[in-house]
This record gives structure tokens, C-alpha cells and sequence, in this order.
């Protein structure tokens, strides 16, 4: 799947499917995402870290990962993967967003909120009628984005430490 935006300013901006040769980029941008977690997250263990088997989810029938580029360089990415919902919910299936992340110097120019209507696009192409992603409470610029985006909260998750 492709999306073409001309709404960025310097040059026409690509969104589409990751391919298994944009790995390196895309373990570089998890980086990016366990550095901006840390301070959210007093849990995480120190050093190197991955979240995700970014390389599973490439080549999964279960998710779509995206990249957004401009000029053949990749400055976005996210994913989204079919999960099975809670047998109480109305739902039996739904899309979960994650690994959203922009270099730094696109920040603020609205790729992320692209990103999440590509995956959106990609859920409801599904079938999927539900989308979830988790945020940091106190990740305010973060939360602000995705209200932007139409996301609702709707759980906080609370921990201790014993």
C-alpha cells in the first residue's frame, strides 16, 4: 500500500509498507523511542533494549508497518497489528498502533498524524472497526497528538513498587 501527501512543504512525501531492507533505519528509530520512554518509565532496563521484532512484524500477514519518506529517506514510521479483543467486549478483533515515531528534524509537521491515518486506513481495509495504542501518562505532547487524532483515553494503567 502507498500514500502520496503533497501537504509537505519541502518535497511530496511517501508513505508505505516497510520492506525488509529499511531494518536498519527502522532498529535505529526504536532507539529513538526507547531514549524519549525512559524518562516516562522508571522500570525499563538500562542499556539496549527492544521493544518490538520489528523484523516479525515486516513480513507478518497480522500487521503493517509503514514508513513515511521523503526524498528516499525514511523520517517515519508505525505500526499496526491485529489483535484479538476481550471476549467482553462488542468487538472481536481490533488494530494496535505502536512503534509511532519521527525524526526529530520532521517533528511537528504532521507525519505522525499521517502515519496513524495510513495504519487506520490499512485496519479498516481489515475489516477492524477498533483502534488502540498506549501512552505514557505524563507524555503530554504525545496524548495532545493523538487527541488530535481523534483517540480517546480510556483505562489508566497504576503500578507500585513493593
Amino acid at each position: 500500500m502507498v500514500f502520496i501527501s503533497y501537504l509537505y512543504p519541502m518535497d511530496k512525501m511517501i508513505f508505505r509498507t516497510a520492506r525488509p531492507d529499511d531494518l536498519e533505519t527502522l532498529l535505529e528509530f526504536e532507539q529513538g523511542i526507547v531514549a524519549a520512554e525512559r524518562p516516562f518509565n522508571p522500570t525499563l532496563k538500562e542499556g539496549h533494549i527492544n521493544y518490538y521484532d520489528i523484523q516479525a512484524l515486516i513480513v507478518s500477514d497480522n500487521a503493517e508497518v509503514a514508513v513515511a519518506e521523503v526524498a528516499g529517506e525514511i523520517v517515519g514510521s508505525g505500526y499496526a497489528l491485529i489483535k484479538e479483543a476481550s471476549a467482553y467486549v462488542q468487538h472481536d478483533h481490533y488494530a494496535y498502533l505502536g512503534f509511532m515515531y519521527v525524526k526529530p528534524t520532521h517533528r511537528g509537521q504532521g507525519i505522525n498524524q499521517q502515519l496513524t491515518e495510513y495504519l487506520k486506513d490499512w485496519a479498516r481495509s481489515r475489516g477492524l472497526t477498533e483502534v488502540r495504542l498506549d501512552v505514557y501518562s505524563d507524555n503530554q505532547p504525545a496524548i495532545k497528538a493523538y487527541e488530535k487524532a481523534g483517540f480517546q483515553s480510556l483505562m489508566l494503567e497504576m503500578r507500585m513498587e513493593l
